[in-house]
């Protein structure tokens, strides 16, 4: 009888391995386009992480990376404490509280009526939803209710910081305080050269009467000399200057910066992730625009 007909145990042996060959090819495929998708978004992150626009703030042995924005939006926090006269320790909360609560970013939306870099709410008293909006009316609005607290400069990060906000997650301040250490420490002026940005080509710039009068506002510097594309600033201190330099490069996306210099070191927007060039510091600091 014949062993090679449909039905037949040999048939049925083949028929099997056909479909697990089958089977293995389809395997194969799939892997293979999972490794290829796989390698797609791992290239494209990777040239995303490489090319696309981010600050590095660097001090006490810790690095963070934040965007233009966020590192903008940081800069006016520091340099309204500055302009305040509060220690850093202020701006350290403030800071960290803004990470929590909207990752340093301006949010025109947020839980209830939550708005702004706060999420403060109109119906709590923290103003109308223009004022919370503007940066520095809701940045002082922080600061005015944090100073309520005297002992705030040594008391535990969560629990000041819950003083103020009254947030439904209060141990969630804590998981930042990182970020908002090393954000304040550097955008004070307490660690020089902290700050280095890498960003797009400039596609405008402010004047430097916007930027003085701006600077003014946020840090309350008003020895300013403006001239045709740049802006120089005379401090009090090292420790001032830096803080102005650091703004300066903080708000560079912003403001269309091209260079800054404090004393014989200079950030330039040209050279990327070199950070600041080695010198002497010094409390002049000149900002070029565009």
């Amino acid at each position: 009888m014949p062993t090679n007909r449909p039905g037949t145990a040999a048939a049925r042996s083949r028929q099997r391995v056909a479909v697990r060959r089958r089977r293995r090819r389809l395997a194969l495929l799939l892997v293979l386009a999972v490794v290829v998708t796989g390698g797609w978004f791992g290239a494209r992150l990777l040239v995303r992480s490489v090319v696309s626009p981010q600050c590095t703030i660097s001090a006490a042995g810790m690095k963070e990376t934040f965007d233009p924005e966020q590192t903008a939006n940081a800069a006016l926090i520091a340099a309204l404490s500055v302009k305040r006269n509060m220690p850093p320790r202020a701006a350290t909360i403030a800071l960290t509280t803004a990470f929590q609560e909207s990752k340093i970013r301006n949010l025109r939306f947020g839980d209830r009526d939550s708005l702004g870099l706060f999420q403060q709410r109109p119906s709590q008293g923290w103003g109308t939803e223009q004022q919370i909006l503007d940066p520095v009316h809701a940045t002082n609005a922080f600061y005015d209710a944090l100073t309520r607290y005297p002992g705030y400069a040594t008391a535990d990060i969560t629990k000041i910081a819950q003083q103020v906000q009254k947030s439904g997650y209060p141990e969630a301040y804590r998981d930042h305080e990182g970020q908002g250490r090393v954000l304040a420490s550097t955008l004070t002026g307490h660690s020089p050269a902290g700050l280095t940005c890498r960003l797009d080509a400039v596609k405008g710039a402010a004047t430097p009467q916007r930027v003085a009068r701006e600077l003014a506002e946020q840090m309350g510097v008003s020895t300013v000399r403006s001239g045709d594309g740049f802006l120089t600033v005379t401090a009090p201190s090292t420790t001032a200057a830096w803080a102005v330099a650091q703004w300066s490069v903080a708000r560079a996306d912003l403001y269309g910066a091209t260079k800054v210099t404090v004393g014989d070191r200079a950030w330039q927007r040209a050279s990327g992730d070199q950070g600041w060039s080695s010198g002497r510091d010094g409390t002049t600091v000149t900002v070029n625009l565009g």
